[in-house]
């Protein structure tokens, strides 16, 4: 069966995954509302589409802090690609830099941020830290990346402790025993260590805005906070210099009842203000999706799921499918809708339906 959109590769991995890794992977925190609300949001939102404007010549191109990529889709922080496919973030590196487009790296992945560098020289990535209680583990880890040609620091703000993933709990979710958090290999005891392969409580609670000062003064790299979900955070960002917001509840894994990230967008975009770049994650499923995040003002979305479903199919082939699926849906979309390119897409584009 060919693969024609996102959900056939959702089907390609439940079907071929074991089920407590399909169960991590698709798994959100308590009822999954939120998990579930970032995919429903996107049928509420309409086009507004207008026609005779020439579209014989359609450009999907956008810049992210100065880089271009080919198209406003990228590839959010997930841990353990190894789990999808043998050869784990390596081939996530190898599709994106294929697609010319952002990968966020996880502090969580299964191979270390100099072979993910390596597999995929000329790539443009960013790197995802959790702050830890140890925080020379963390220098470290900032020092390695800035290293291996990581360009950018995103911090992730919205998981002081793990939400509570009902999946992982009733499977005693494990990594497997050859499967390690190689960026911290050798650091921790193996049997101290616990689900998710570093010991319980290791990411720091405390963490709170004036750590991005110590983020500041420890790496040039521009600053990305990750978790933004409301106004108030927003200005708070702004206000500490951070370069970027990601508009993200987690994939739906931290608080349940949190809002939809689409349905956050808004309120955030207008207090920004432009004055820094504001992306998405959570609930892009087509190349319309996308279209609509950026309608209401997101500069670009980041997959995370899907990517793990990409990968289970082929690796870096079919990641790289997945990428073009929604490099072809959207360039279709911005045709239908009439936009040239990426400059001509707003908030006219788009209005909420009356259900």
């Amino acid at each position: 069966m060919p693969m024609i959109c996102l959900s056939d590769f959702e089907a390609y991995a439940k079907k071929h995954l074991p089920k407590t890794t399909w169960e991590f992977f698709a798994g959100g925190a308590d009822e999954c509302c939120t998990r579930d609300d970032n995919l429903l949001a996107y049928k509420r939102i309409r086009f507004r589409p207008r026609m005779l404007r020439d579209m014989s010549v359609i450009d999907t191109r956008t810049i992210l802090l100065g880089t271009e990529i080919s198209f406003p889709v990228g590839i959010a922080p997930t841990g353990f690609h190894r789990l999808a496919w043998s050869d784990g973030e390596k081939s996530t590196a190898r599709a994106a830099e294929a697609m010319n487009t952002c990968y966020i790296t996880s502090t969580y992945s299964t191979c270390t941020v100099e072979e993910i560098a390596a597999a995929a020289p000329n790539g443009f990535r960013w790197f995802q830290l959790y702050i830890h209680r140890n925080r020379a583990l963390s220098e470290g880890l900032i020092r390695r990346a800035e290293a291996a040609g990581f360009q950018g620091l995103v911090l992730t703000a919205d998981l002081p402790y793990l939400g509570k993933r009902r999946d992982d709990i009733r499977n005693n979710f494990q990594l497997p025993p050859h499967m390690t958090v190689k960026n911290f290999e050798g650091v921790f005891e193996e049997e101290s260590c616990s689900e998710y392969g570093l010991p319980p409580n290791s990411i720091d609670p405390s963490i709170n805005w004036n750590d991005i000062y110590w983020l500041q003064s420890l790496t040039r790299l521009p600053i990305i906070v990750k978790g933004i979900l409301t106004k108030e955070d927003a200005d708070l960002a702004m206000r500490h210099g951070v370069q970027g917001i990601i508009v993200s509840n987690h994939g739906g894994r931290q608080l349940d009842g949190g809002p939809a990230t689409i349905d956050s967008l808004i309120e955030i975009v207008d207090t920004v203000q432009d004055r820094v770049e504001v992306y998405l994650d959570g609930g892009i499923r087509t190349g319309s999706d996308v279209l609509k995040a950026l309608a209401l003002g997101a500069k670009c979305i980041f997959i995370g799921r899907p990517a793990l479903w990409g990968l289970t199919y082929k690796g870096e082939e079919g990641l790289r499918e997945v990428l073009q699926i929604l490099h072809e849906e959207f360039y279709l979309s911005m045709a239908l809708t009439g936009c040239q390119n990426v400059s001509e897409i707003g908030r006219h584009l788009v209005q909420f339906s009356k259900l």
